[in-house]
């Protein structure tokens, strides 16, 4: 909305003193040209914004120069309760919405503690886009219209009508209870019902959604921790398991374990190597898990996955064997 964006503005000159138009257009994630619109706006308002031109010129706010909208609005007071997940607001379409939030909390503060507190967030990074090994953390991106339609019918409780591309299927249509939203790992899902069944669905498979208006079927109250944690269960143990005995050093148990779904039973040989009897999802999570920790783990059994295993390393090395 215009009106948030203008206290954005001014709130932004506040904080941060003069800045240029293509700086705030950026903030603001909008054109220029809007930006130089809203300062006419704000001039015509009696906000007291000016510009200097030049190489080192801007807009800026009359020195002493102090505003009162600082009053959070329903979305900013939810980013805010979300904020311990910056990636969470994004996913579930607040990420503007937190940014305003903080610069009107920021705002607030007395302008010594300001200071500090300005002084303190550079110091302080959440979630970069790689990690130490420079590998590249790609969120998954979800439309901040379609997450808003999903997250109106979670509060509201009404039935959410969802076109869903479920993993190697063709989309479809599908009128769900919905239950809550949850986001782990830069992965956003919403839990819901689907009559009398528990569903689960990433966002970012949801190409479509109507808040339907009808009133959902669901509890009044509901523990997300647990129903996650539930559901985490089933998803775990509703395949066709498949079991493997391992033989590893002490020191590369963890990784493996990570890699798990359970560890079934667990000795120590006389040479001190752990045996293990580790369970999977199905066949190809144990054959895919097994060869990422292939050079330090002896697969026992069974007898198919050591073949499998084989056939793999015989090609790599046939591949890697002559030079290049």
């Amino acid at each position: 909305m215009r009106a948030d964006r203008l206290v954005a503005l001014v709130l932004l000159l506040r904080q941060r003193g003069r800045m240029t138009a293509p700086a705030l257009a950026r903030e603001l994630e909008v054109s220029t040209r809007t930006v130089l619109r809203d300062m006419e706006a704000l001039s015509a308002a009696g906000v007291p914004v000016y510009a200097e031109r030049g190489r080192h010129g801007g807009f800026a706010l009359l020195p002493g120069f102090r505003t009162t909208l600082t009053g959070l609005n329903h979305d900013e007071a939810l980013a805010l309760l979300v904020a311990g997940s910056r990636r969470g607001a994004q996913l579930f379409g607040l990420g503007s919405a937190l940014a305003s939030a903080v610069l009107k909390v920021v705002d607030t503060l007395p302008e010594g503690l300001r200071d500090t507190a300005a002084g303190a967030a550079q110091r302080l990074l959440v979630d970069p886009e790689t990690d130490l090994l420079a590998r590249r953390v790609d969120p998954e991106e979800v439309p901040d219209s379609l997450a808003a339609e999903v997250r109106r019918a979670v509060f509201a409780g009404h039935r959410l009508r969802i076109r869903y591309a479920a993993a190697n299927r063709p989309p479809t249509w599908r009128t769900v209870d919905p239950i809550g939203l949850v986001t782990v790992r830069d992965q956003g899902y919403l839990l819901a019902k689907r009559g009398t069944e528990d569903r689960t669905y990433r966002l970012s498979r949801i190409l479509a959604a109507e808040d339907t208006g009808e009133p959902a079927r669901r509890p009044d109250t509901v523990d997300l921790d647990r129903a996650w944690r539930d559901r985490g269960t089933r998803f775990r143990t509703g395949g066709d398991g498949t079991t493997v005995v391992v033989r590893l050093d002490p020191g590369h148990r963890e990784p493996l374990v990570a890699t798990a779904l359970a560890v079934r039973a667990e000795e120590t040989d006389a040479d001190g190597r752990l045996r293990m009897h580790v369970e999977f999802q199905d066949a190809r999570h144990a054959e895919w898990a097994l060869w990422e920790h292939a050079p330090h783990t002896e697969v026992l059994g069974p007898q198919w996955l050591r073949a499998s295993l084989h056939e793999r390393a015989t090609r790599v090395a046939a591949r890697y064997g002559a030079p290049a």
